[in-house]
Parts: structure tokens; C-alpha cells; sequence
């Protein structure tokens, strides 16, 4: 097949579609595991386990399909802008964070079904984490989506509030053990959870910084400060 920058163009278009329909997946699964949660509903959580190998396949065939695409614009030297490149790069990169986060709702999963008929009440502040979490998710597919920016630029923002929630509910589960609200086991799994739920924030960002290179060939990086910018003049030049 002799390949041009149009057809290079429709097949990224296909696979970016893949990984937002990838996005919505993992959105979904992500979801319902913490629904399980609260619902204690080891069988749900047990049927949602088994769905992680949708993510699977889909996470080997778009990576497949990227590999496949670049070695045959790079045998046929066809002529591929910096942007095409960006975009591809990023999407590689966005694949393998998505697959991770639906790895996060398995590992969720498993602790709801170990969690067995221990009944105790997480922290009230445990479903705010949550249901944040599943917003900046949802948002970060949005953004990756659009090649937004400025949408990834506000998932960046909230990283603080992730691990401040987590710092709220571990010492609210450490209260809970000492009175013997909650007894250790059920605490642990307790710490487990949000911990995973903090690694999904983490790979948002991830995907947030991959975003913001692709939308504007800047490169994001995180310090203890917060997140600056480096601008890469020469990529930017190239493009112009």
C-alpha cells in the first residue's frame, strides 16, 4: 500500500478515535468499580474485573496500529508534518496511561471483594475522592479528545486536591481504628483503595502533559511547586 500525508492523516484520525472510545471505556469501568465500593457488591465487582480485558486488547491493537503506521510512512519516506508526529506520540503514550488506569479499577475491585461482609463505613470524604476522581477522568478524555489545552491544564490543577483528600481520609481512618469504628483490616483495604484512586489522578496528568505537547508542542513537567512549561522553539518553528 502506497501511503500519502492524507491517508498518514485518516489513519491517526482512526486511531485517536479508538483511544476516545478507549477513554469512555475506561471512564466507565472506573465508575462502577467505585460504586461497588459503597454498594459492598463483590459480585459486580467481580464481572467488572473480567472487563479489563476489553481494555487489554484494545490498549495491544492500537498500539499495534501506531507502530504499523509510522514503519510504513518511515519504509516509503513519506512526508509526515511535526504535528502528525506529536500526535501519534502522544497517543502511544495516552494508550498505555488509559490501560493503567483500568489496571487501578481492577486492583479497586479486588479490595471490594476482599472487603467480604466487613460492613464498616468508609469516610463520607471517600466518595467526594471518588466522584472527583471520575470527573477529572471524564475530563481528561474531553481534553485528549478536543487537543485542549487549556481542559488539561485545569486536570493538572487538581492533583493538589486528590492528595489532599487522600490525607483527609487516611487520618479520618486512622481516628476510626483508634475508637474501634473500623478495625484494621477494613482500614487497609480502606488505604489501598485510595491509593489506587490517586495513581488514576496521576496517570490524568500524565495524560494532561501529553495533551498540552500535542495541542501546543510545549512540554509539561511537574516540580514540588507545582507544573511549569518549556517551550521547544524549534519544534514550534518547524510548524509555523
Amino acid at each position: 500500500m502506497t501511503i500519502t500525508p492524507q491517508h498518514f492523516e485518516d489513519r491517526l484520525n482512526h486511531i485517536r478515535t479508538r483511544l476516545v472510545q478507549q477513554g469512555k471505556l475506561v471512564v466507565e469501568l472506573a465508575e462502577l468499580t467505585f460504586n461497588t465500593i459503597y454498594d459492598r457488591d463483590a459480585e459486580c465487582a467481580q464481572k467488572l474485573m473480567a472487563r479489563d480485558d476489553e481494555v487489554d486488547q484494545a490498549d495491544i491493537e492500537i498500539e499495534r496500529d501506531a507502530v504499523d503506521l509510522l514503519t510504513l510512512a518511515v519504509r516509503q519516506a513519506c512526508p509526515i508534518d511535526p504535528a502528525q508526529i506529536r500526535s501519534l506520540l502522544t497517543a502511544v503514550k495516552v494508550n498505555n496511561e488509559l490501560e493503567r488506569i483500568a489496571d487501578a479499577t481492577t486492583d479497586i475491585a479486588q479490595r471490594v471483594i476482599t472487603l467480604g461482609e466487613r460492613t464498616a463505613p468508609f469516610p463520607k470524604t471517600t466518595r467526594v475522592m471518588t466522584n472527583s476522581i471520575v470527573g477529572i477522568l471524564r475530563d481528561t478524555v474531553r481534553a485528549f479528545r478536543d487537543i485542549n489545552a487549556e481542559k488539561a491544564k485545569s486536570v493538572l490543577t487538581c492533583e493538589g486536591n486528590t492528595l489532599s483528600f487522600h490525607e483527609l481520609i487516611t487520618r479520618d481512618a486512622e481516628v476510626r481504628v483508634a475508637d474501634g469504628r473500623m478495625g484494621v483490616d477494613t482500614a487497609f483495604s480502606l488505604h489501598a483503595i485510595i491509593n489506587q484512586a490517586v495513581l488514576m489522578g496521576d496517570h490524568c496528568t500524565n495524560i494532561a502533559e501529553q495533551v498540552i505537547y500535542e495541542a501546543t508542542g510545549t512540554i509539561v513537567r511537574h516540580t514540588t511547586a507545582g507544573w511549569i512549561e518549556h517551550d521547544l522553539p524549534n519544534l514550534k518553528d518547524r510548524d509555523s
